[in-house]
């Protein structure tokens, strides 16, 4: 796992640990020695370390978290390394992350290749350096900026690092030579600069500045167990001797393991990454080439798709059925372009080469040249089958026929044509160039090699793809129906709309459920309700009454003067009253975590049904899909983790009681549901399910 060569009195000792460098234990083990034995070694007058790959060292290995510590653990060869009477410089051939940047910045020196990003990302999953990275830091750039990169987590370039002060230079030559021509002049010098050494940026200023920061984090979001723990482990710097504050450092980030945040976090992290194993998909299945895209609709949803195509350096063609509506659509995206390069997102010349990439066309006869065609247009069943229809007689051999649909029967598209194996769903999440997901629905029909490809390709367009199967609302707005649902009832059982939303809101979501139909606007669920079946009485009286949300200043709230915010409108809760009399019901009052289980149980009992049907492969799927795609708060890991969490016992017992309560069978535990939860089951305990 290290490869020692050396040259001119440097040993430059190289990890290997694919695919990125993880600092487990036996690499960590193999590092220690081989810094041992070098630094012991008489002829060796400076050590570079370097690393075999694109990546410098991707982090800790998460897999370890939570088990009993291995020897040695990082703060240990740290702690050689600060030691040591012979320099110790970092080559930073790439990404150096987490417990990276924290081995890289207890060396004496660091050397960045151009592009290479540096970051202490722990803070995503729940946690904070726990390997000097809020002692080290802090001393080299400041405390105020060095935890406003641990509160954000995101990492910078390496010619940010250099402006910062935390890399010594950007080298676009031999990385590993200048590295080690930089260990000889250490050498020479006697100079070994330590970043523990370094008091001189922690002064009352700095304190006070940080301070300031971190009044403002802890206020933005006072329950986050890491952030108050960051806080604390940079605060001591201020208070505590080197070796004690990264010992409390050390205790913070042990404390936070444990953390049901962080569990839930960490959770997040492996799903997304489980969700890239599509059962009956290898890296052998072929892939088709992507040269040319298409989009039939020139609306915000079909401007955003494009646009992601040309971001990722594609050229596409949107199609419309008569040109103002494509010009309309393509002066939109003009404007989005012209908004980025204003705000300095991307530069003009960007702005330019990805609008130079989009063009405009009037008929589907322009999807010819098409290698995947994504049909954004009205959704309306007898409108798709119309396009597909015409698309299966224009488009190329072998081009992938995708929809965008979010509710609609793939199948029953994919049957209008020739070729239901080239066909299957891409459901983009709007504004399609902004959100990372993408649910990629897989028919009956669809062929293995036509569905890698549309994998792989949301990924090129920086999209995180899940697949999933064909039904109502696929995964996400099939779940999203059982909660619009319960939210419904709840209406006319006695909560009001800013009773529900406050406790959606306190419980971790941006929106609650009715000022986000506000936002989107009443018409549109009722317009759904309309073609599909189904009725809302609330939801729907509002929209009969011209009530559609912000776009008219009145929905379930009021927006006066076009405010964004809604207030409470007492025309709404009367009508709400009367339509629960009509109906019979005896309203009363819901606690908010009563109203939280009567909005979440349903969607979890929802999410057992869709992975007894095969819809979703795992759990972890549902969860990636529900956090990304409709904000379900990270930090409580998805919907089917916190389930897990909540026991499913209770949730069943809940939910057979909700049942009797208000004569509603489809809220009975489904079967999936109820064995685990007389098991003693768990979801996260499930198999990925072909």
């Amino acid at each position: 796992m290290i490869q020692r060569d050396d040259h001119g009195g440097i040993a430059v000792l190289t990890l290997s640990n694919p695919p990125v460098n993880a600092l487990g234990g036996a690499l960590r083990a193999a590092l220690d020695a081989a810094l041992a034995e070098a630094l012991a070694d008489g002829s060796v007058r400076g050590v570079v370390l370097a690393a075999a790959g694109k990546l410098f060292v991707g982090g800790a290995d998460i897999t370890e978290f939570g088990e009993p510590p291995r020897s040695p653990i990082l703060p240990d060869i740290l702690a050689r390394i600060d030691a040591a009477a012979k320099p110790v410089v970092a080559a930073v051939n790439g990404a150096a992350l987490g417990g990276g940047l924290e081995l890289a910045l207890a060396c004496h020196a660091r050397i960045a290749a151009p592009g290479a990003k540096l970051g202490l990302p722990e803070i995503k999953l729940g946690l904070i350096p726990g390997a000097g990275g809020t002692q080290r830091l802090p001393r080299m750039i400041g405390p105020e900026a060095a935890f406003a990169m641990a509160l954000t987590g995101e990492p910078v370039s390496a010619e940010k690092a250099a402006a910062l002060g935390f890399v010594d230079a950007v080298e676009a030559g031999d990385l590993v030579d200048a590295a080690r021509s930089h260990a000889l002049s250490l050498a020479d010098s006697g100079n070994l600069p330590r970043a523990r050494d370094r008091d001189d940026r922690l002064t009352p200023e700095t304190r006070d500045a940080f301070e300031a920061r971190a009044a403002e984090a802890l206020a933005r979001d006072p329950g986050a167990t890491n952030v108050a723990a960051l806080v604390r482990a940079v605060r001591g710097a201020f208070d505590l001797p080197f070796e004690a504050a990264c010992e409390a450092e050390r205790a913070e980030f042990q404390a936070l393991i444990d953390d049901p945040r962080s569990r839930a976090l960490r959770h997040a992290f492996f799903a997304e990454r489980e969700a890239a194993r599509v059962p009956g998909l290898t890296k052998d299945t072929p892939r088709r080439t992507i040269r040319q895209a298409a989009v039939i609709g020139a609306g915000t949803m079909g401007g955003g798709i494009a646009m992601c195509f040309a971001n990722a350096g594609i050229p596409v063609t949107v199609i419309e059925t008569e040109q103002g509506n494509l010009d309309r659509g393509l002066e939109r995206v003009r404007g989005l372009y012209a908004g980025s390069a204003k705000r300095g997102s991307i530069t003009e010349a960007e702005r330019d080469a990805r609008i130079g990439r989009i063009s405009g066309a009037v008929g589907l006869a322009h999807a010819a040249q098409a290698d995947i065609v994504i049909e954004a247009a009205f959704e309306e069943m007898g409108v798709k089958r119309a396009i597909f229809t015409e698309l299966d007689r224009v488009a190329g051999p072998g081009a992938i026929l995708a929809t965008n649909t979010s509710y609609l029967d793939v199948n029953a598209i994919a049957a209008v044509t020739g070729r239901p194996q080239d066909v299957l769903g891409m459901h983009f999440f709007s504004p399609a160039n902004v959100m990372r997901l993408v649910e990629v629905v897989r028919a009956d029909k669809t062929a293995p090699e036509v569905l890698a490809t549309a994998l792989d390709l949301a990924r090129r367009l920086n999209k995180l793809p899940v697949a999933v199967g064909v039904c109502f609302g696929f995964v996400g707005n099939r779940i999203l129906e059982k909660r619009s649902r319960a939210a419904e009832r709840l209406l006319l059982e006695g909560a009001l709309p800013h009773e529900i939303d406050a406790a959606v809101n306190a419980f971790g979501f941006r929106m609650g459920p009715f000022a986000m139909s506000d936002l989107a606007g009443l018409d549109i669920g009722w317009r759904s309700r309309k073609d599909f079946g189904g009725r809302a009485p609330v939801a729907d009286s509002l929209a009969e009454m011209g009530r559609f949300g912000q776009k008219t200043g009145r929905g379930f709230y009021l927006y006066p003067e076009g405010a964004r915010a809604g207030t409470r409108d007492p025309e709404v809760e009367a009508l709400i009253e009367r339509v629960s009399a009509e109906h019979g019901i005896a309203r009363r009052p819901f606690a908010p975590d009563e109203i939280v289980a009567r909005l979440m149980y349903p969607m979890v009992n929802e999410g057992a049904r869709i992975l007894e049907e095969g819809i979703a492969a795992r759990p972890g799927d549902i969860d990636t899909i529900w956090i990304n795609g409709y904000n379900w708060p990270s930090w409580r890991g998805g919907p089917m983790h916190w389930a897990d969490a909540v026991g499913l016992d209770r949730i069943a017992a809940d939910l057979t009681r909700f049942a009797a309560e208000t004569g509603d069978a489809s809220q009975e535990p489904a079967p999936l549901l109820a064995r685990l939860a007389a098991e003693g089951g768990r979801f996260g305990a499930m198999g990925a399910r072909a």
